[in-house]
C-alpha cells in the first residue's frame, strides 16, 4: 500500500514538470523572433545552437527505428501480415501524394502568385546554387537503401537503410521462435534506454528553439516576408484545408476519430516542429506516442519510418505551387498539359532526393534542372522565404504521416480502439518522462512482478 500512495503523486510531478519545459519553448521561440528582427546579423550567428539540438535528436532516429520494428515484427507469428501493412502503406502514399498534388495544382492556378515579379541576375545566379549534388534518381536512391555494412545503417544516418535492416532482423528472430526471445528482451531493454535519452535531450528544447527560429528570421526577415507574402500565404491556407478537409474527412469516415482531438493530443511534436523547422525532431515522439495510443508496434514501425520519406504532403504541395510561381514570375506560364508532366516527374523526383538537406528546395531545383531547366534561375526567388515555407511542409508532412498511421492501423485492424478512446479523453496520459508504457514492453517480463502485486494486494 505504501509503494502505491509513493508512486502516485510521481508521475503528475513529471507531467508538471514536462509542462513547463514546453512553455519556456514558446516563450523561447517569441524571443528568437524578437532577436532576429532587433539583431537580424547576431540571430544568424545562432543558427548551430538549432542545428545542433536537431542533431541531437537525429543521432535518436535510427537506434529508435530498429528497436520498434525489431520488437513489433519479432512478436508477430505471421510474415504476411507485415506485408499486408507495408503494402497498403505504399498504396496509400501514392494516393496522397497525389492528392496533394492536384490541391496544390488547382490553387497555385486559380492565385497565380508569380505574375509581375522580376527576376534579377543575382537571383539567377542563387537558383542555380540549389541544385544539390547530393540528389540522386531513382536508380542510385533505391540502390541506396541498401547500407554498405549493417553498421553504416546506424552511422549513416539514412531512414530508410535502417528500415531495411530492422526488417531483416525482425524477420530473422520471428524465424527462430523460442530461441530468438533472449535477443528481443535485451532489444526491449535497449529501447527503454534510448527513449530515456530521448526525454534527456527534450530539455535542451528551448535553447535549440530560440538559436533555430532566431537564426530563420535573421536570415530571411520582413522584405522577403512582403514582397512573398502572396505565396508564402496562399501555401499555408492550402496546407491548412489539406489538413483539416482531406485528412480530416478520411480520419472520420475510416477511424471515426476527430481531427482537432487527435492533433491536440500530438500539440507538442506540433511545437517542436515549429521551433525547429523539421519533422525529423519529432519522428521519434511519434513513434512513441502512436504506440502509446494504442496503434500496433509493427504497424508504426513500418509506416511512420517509411512515411517520412514517401509520403510527403506537405513537400508535394509545396513543390506544386513552387513550381506555377517561378514559372509565372519567369513569364513562361505553363499549360495544364506541361504542368500534369511536370509535377508527375517531381513526385518520383522527391523520391531519389529523399534525405537531403533542405529537401524541399534541393528537390525542387533538382526537379526543374531535369525536367525543365529554364525554370531553375527563378528558384532564387523563394530562396528568402523558404525556410517559414519548411515550417508548413514539415507541419503538413508530420500531420500527414500521423494519420496514415491511424489509417492503416484501422485498415489491417491492428488498431485498439478502446485505447484510442482513453488516450484521446486523457484517462490514459502519456509518459513524457520514458516515452514507454510499461506494460506495452516486454509483456512476458511484466507478468511476475503483476502476480507479485496482486499477492500483496491479497
Amino acid at each position: 500500500m505504501a509503494s502505491t500512495t509513493h508512486t502516485a503523486p510521481t508521475a503528475p510531478a513529471k507531467r508538471d514538470r514536462t509542462h513547463y519545459l514546453y512553455i519556456a519553448v514558446i516563450v523561447a521561440v517569441a524571443l528568437g523572433i524578437a532577436v532576429g528582427l532587433i539583431a537580424p546579423d547576431f540571430a544568424v550567428e545562432l543558427k548551430p545552437i538549432g542545428t545542433g539540438f536537431v542533431n541531437l535528436i537525429k543521432m535518436m532516429i535510427s537506434p529508435i527505428i530498429f528497436c520498434t520494428i525489431v520488437l513489433g515484427i519479432g512478436s508477430v507469428r505471421k510474415a504476411a501480415k507485415v506485408g499486408a501493412v507495408g503494402g497498403i502503406a505504399l498504396v496509400y502514399f501514392l494516393i496522397m501524394s497525389l492528392v496533394a498534388l492536384g490541391i496544390g495544382l488547382v490553387v497555385g492556378n486559380i492565385v497565380e502568385p508569380g505574375t509581375g515579379l522580376a527576376v534579377t541576375d543575382a537571383i539567377k545566379e542563387t537558383g542555380q546554387a540549389q541544385v544539390s549534388p547530393e540528389a540522386k534518381d531513382t536508380t542510385e536512391f533505391l540502390l541506396g537503401i541498401i547500407p554498405t555494412t549493417i553498421v553504416s545503417a546506424f552511422t549513416g544516418g539514412e531512414v530508410l537503410q535502417t528500415l531495411l535492416v530492422a526488417l531483416l532482423a525482425g524477420f530473422a528472430l520471428q524465424a527462430m521462435g523460442n530461441a530468438g526471445q533472449p535477443i528481443l528482451r535485451g532489444i526491449e531493454h535497449i529501447q527503454r534506454l534510448v527513449f530515456r535519452i530521448l526525454a534527456m535531450v527534450m530539455w535542451a528544447a528551448p535553447i535549440g528553439a530560440f538559436g533555430a527560429i532566431a537564426a530563420v528570421t535573421g536570415s530571411a526577415g520582413l522584405d522577403a516576408l512582403k514582397s512573398l507574402a502572396v505565396l508564402m500565404i496562399g501555401f499555408y491556407i492550402t496546407c491548412f484545408l489539406f489538413v483539416f478537409i482531406v485528412l480530416g474527412a478520411l480520419l472520420k469516415i475510416v477511424a471515426g476519430l476527430n481531427i482537432f482531438t487527435f492533433l491536440k493530443y500530438l500539440g507538442r511534436e506540433f511545437l517542436l516542429i515549429l521551433s525547429t523547422s523539421s519533422s525529423e525532431s519529432a519522428l521519434p515522439r511519434l513513434i512513441a506516442k502512436m504506440e502509446h495510443l494504442g496503434v500496433s508496434k509493427p504497424v508504426v514501425g513500418i509506416t511512420v519510418p517509411t512515411g517520412y520519406s514517401f509520403n510527403l504532403d506537405g513537400t508535394m504541395i509545396y513543390m506544386t505551387m513552387a513550381s506555377l510561381f517561378i514559372a509565372d514570375a519567369m513569364g513562361t506560364p505553363m499549360a495544364i498539359g506541361e504542368q500534369v508532366a511536370l509535377l508527375l516527374f517531381l513526385l518520383v523526383a522527391s523520391k531519389g532526393a529523399a534525405g537531403v538537406t533542405g529537401a524541399g528546395l534541393a528537390t525542387l531545383a533538382g526537379g526543374l534542372q531535369s525536367h525543365k531547366p529554364a525554370l531553375v534561375d527563378g528558384v532564387g526567388l523563394i530562396v528568402g522565404i523558404d525556410r517559414f515555407m519548411s515550417e508548413a511542409r514539415a507541419l503538413t508532412n508530420f500531420a500527414g504521416n500521423a494519420v496514415a498511421t491511424v489509417l492503416i492501423g484501422t485498415w489491417t485492424k491492428e488498431i485498439d480502439k478502446a485505447r484510442v478512446d482513453e488516450v484521446l479523453a486523457g484517462r490514459a496520459p502519456f509518459d513524457e518522462a520514458t516515452l514507454l508504457d510499461d506494460h506495452e514492453v516486454a509483456a512476458p517480463a511484466e507478468a511476475e512482478p503483476e502476480g507479485e502485486k496482486q499477492l500483496a494486494k491479497a
